[in-house]
């Protein structure tokens, strides 16, 4: 299976906890006004990856704890990245996923929803500039929220992490 995407940053330590493999899905249509990565919109922009190549990448760096998968919006391409986060599952990374959508609205569709269920942690909600912040690790306006995904489902209520 392929997923189209914008790029990959080998080594990221602002996409997530610890030093991350940060792959850019491509084809966003939040348009959240400031959005740093507006190249990412363009569902027919980018460039096809295999996920196993993907997988191959995360796999030659041992020091990665994880894997983030950000955009553009990964939940546009919900069966791809679905793939991508059970195979990344196999390996024993974690996985955040970033989204314009909110937890409230992946639960609201099935495919959505299941994808948001294989993370370990969810960015939800659009980019407000109008809320841009630099004091919240891992978010880029301040009703964004970090959602640890087992916590809240296990406790039966919305988790939000303070790292």
């Amino acid at each position: 299976m392929q997923l189209r995407i914008s790029g990959i940053i080998n080594d990221s330590i602002v996409d997530g906890p610890g030093l991350r493999l940060a792959v850019f899905a491509q084809g966003c249509s939040h348009n959240c006004l400031g959005c740093h990565n507006p190249q990412t919109h363009d569902f027919n922009g980018g460039y096809f990856i295999d996920i196993d190549d993907i997988i191959d990448k995360a796999r030659s760096n041992p020091l990665l704890q994880g894997i983030t998968l950000t955009g553009g919006d990964p939940f546009f391409q919900p069966e791809a990245s679905y793939e991508l986060a059970c195979k990344i599952r196999k390996l024993r990374l974690d996985i955040v996923i970033y989204t314009g959508f909110s937890w409230e609205e992946l639960m609201e569709d099935e495919s959505l929803k299941k994808l948001a269920l294989a993370a370990d942690y969810v960015v939800d909600g659009k980019f407000l500039a109008e809320y841009k912040t630099l004091d919240m690790p891992f978010v880029g306006s301040s009703n964004q929220r970090v959602i640890d995904v087992k916590k809240t489902i296990s406790g039966g209520e919305i988790s939000v992490c303070k790292f």
